[in-house]
């Protein structure tokens, strides 16, 4: 078996054309140091792991060794030997003597993590020509009910796996591997001295809340117009932002540390807009005047400075109108691939299209409430995506928003981890002015309007994994700006 192949230049074998590329020799030389040194593992296994070998014994090899050394026990020729005595492969080539012949020939150990790169590197190359030859057939089979658009966003999407995990497909993962992720939040939470097991909102009493905004979540920020629904989704996404920083986690790998990198799709309004907003809120300078050009000289300074500041904030905005849910993922996935991506935000839901136009609008909303949360889980980020609520608020006594003011909302309320809706009793009240002859009405107005001025309210409708109530904000609505509301007690304590 080993004797046959010729070797090429790059030392991969092919025999043939039709062969995928593989090295028997590393696979040999790393088996071989693993045997003879079972500390050499530990510098290896975060690299490879069984399914990249070429070399079917050689996977069922290293999956022993790596079983019995996770154990604490010896992986040598002898131990080994008795797991594989009834191995059909291992007999053809030879048996117990084939272990020992590893272990005989590993010539050092120093060059272990080469040749572990190289069998890891090889097995993508030949996940990548399956993958061709997948896309290939396909794109050559002519059938009604695979269009070539849904082709190249599965393809993407298939690539995109391979580059992040060096694997087509991952499969079943075993409960120990879960428990073990569950152990890692909660101890990144504790570290953070009983803090946020996801990445902070900036606002303090929301976090307090929701526990930080956690990966493969999605999230629902709902509201009637004019309530402030993308004012606080570019506030939350302006935090994140300015907060970002990488570094080496606890875990020993490097990556975002603090804040994170921020996707929004805005879908209503344009970059430049949204821009606008988030410097409005920067530079304290009202938005209007902004989109005026009404600004003092002191007020443009600020303007100027925060534009200057916000210049290497890693927030990525995408103004394509009308994106089909297909796409949202594809752009997503490549954003990952080539800045990082943290937290996703789609300003908003009902603006997306869905891939296929279906019979009804309760079933695409279906479909996009679906697309959303598969993205959170795929990408392991946290997704908000922002949705209108139906007029029937408007009809009742209590304008307070509630979870069957969803529009479609069956699979929203369904898919979501989290449903929030933002609420400003402020905005209703201006609109009940009494008029100016009715003094005794008029005083009651005012001081109605003096205890809701700058109050914002978030509802916390439905929260998988942790309580639902309300969490009061400060809101200004000058610089369209959300933020934590001091409470009377804390008065002269603590600086919030």
């Amino acid at each position: 078996m080993n004797e046959i192949a010729t070797i090429n230049p790059t030392g991969a074998q092919i025999d043939a054309p039709e062969t995928m590329p593989h090295s028997i020799e590393a696979e040999q030389q790393l088996l071989g140091a693993i045997l003879t040194n079972n500390d050499i593992y530990d510098r290896v296994s975060s690299i490879i792991g069984p399914h990249h070998f070429y070399d079917p014994v050689h996977a069922r090899i290293y999956e022993i060794a790596a079983a019995r050394i996770a154990k604490n026990n010896l992986a040598s020729p002898v131990t080994l030997k008795a797991f594989m005595e009834d191995d059909e492969g291992l007999k053809e080539l030879g048996g117990a003597a084939y272990l020992a012949r590893l272990a005989g020939a590993a010539v050092s150990s120093f060059a272990v993590r080469d040749y572990a790169q190289m069998i890891y590197d090889l097995a993508v190359r030949r996940d990548l020509i399956r993958l061709g030859r997948d896309i290939s057939a396909k794109a050559a089979k002519v059938a009604v009910d695979s269009e070539p658009r849904e082709q190249i966003v599965e393809a993407e999407q298939a690539l995109y796996k391979i580059a992040e995990q060096g694997q087509a497909e991952s499969g079943f993962v075993s409960f120990l591997k879960a428990v073990t992720d569950a152990v890692n939040v909660a101890n990144a939470a504790y570290q953070r001295e009983g803090g946020l097991a996801g990445i902070s909102t900036g606002l303090i009493d929301m976090d307090r809340k929701l526990g930080g905004l956690h990966k493969s979540d999605l999230l629902i920020l709902a509201g009637r117009p004019s309530m402030g629904k993308t004012s606080l989704a570019t506030n939350v996404a302006f935090n994140i932002a300015k907060a970002y920083k990488r570094g080496i986690r606890h875990d020993g790998t490097e990556g975002t540390i603090e804040g994170g990198v921020v996707g929004f799709y805005s879908l209503e309004m344009s970059a430049e807009q949204l821009a606008a907003r988030i410097l409005s809120e920067a530079a304290e300078v009202p938005s209007e005047q902004i989109r005026k050009g009404d600004m003092t000289e002191a007020e443009f300074r600020r303007f100027v400075e925060a534009a200057k500041s916000l210049e290497a904030c890693p927030l990525y905005i995408d103004d394509t109108p009308a994106l089909p849910i297909s796409q949202l993922a594809a752009r997503a996935r490549r954003l990952k691939r080539t800045h990082g991506l943290d937290v996703l935000m789609v300003d908003y839901l009902q603006l997306v299209r869905p891939a296929t136009a279906k019979d009804s609008r309760v079933n695409e909303v279906s479909e996009i409430t679906q697309g959303l949360k598969a993205i959170a889980k795929e990408l392991d980020i946290p997704v908000i995506a922002l949705s209108q609520l139906s007029r029937q608020v408007e009809s009742r006594e209590d304008k307070r928003p509630q979870l069957s003011d969803l529009r479609e909302s069956g699979s929203i309320e369904q898919d979501a981890d989290v449903v929030m809706f933002v609420y400003r009793e402020e905005y209703y009240k201006e609109r009940e002015k009494p008029g100016e002859h009715d003094l005794e009405k008029m005083a009651i107005w005012q001081e109605e309007m003096e205890r809701l001025h700058g109050k914002a309210e978030v509802v916390i409708g439905k929260q998988r994994h942790g309580p639902i109530g309300t969490v009061e904000l400060s809101f200004e609505g000058r610089f369209t700006r959300f933020g934590n509301l001091v409470k009377p007690w804390q008065q002269g304590g603590e600086d919030f």
